[in-house]
């Protein structure tokens, strides 16, 4: 995988992560998140990661 497609894939990764949440991301800038809103959609993403490993595991 190259590294333009591992940054497509995170990128779609945290924006599902965000929908999931509650907190509407744009494309580009998004530094009016408040920290809370960031920790979450970061959460998020490490769950679906580990799932995802998990799954590819077995």
């Amino acid at each position: 995988m190259s590294t333009k497609q591992a940054k497509a894939n995170l990128n779609n990764i945290k924006m599902q992560a965000a929908n999931e949440v509650g907190v509407n991301l744009n494309q580009g800038y998004n530094g009016d998140l408040t920290a809370r809103q960031a920790g979450s959609i970061g959460g998020q993403m490490v769950k679906k990661m580990i799932e995802s490993y998990e799954q590819n595991a077995k």
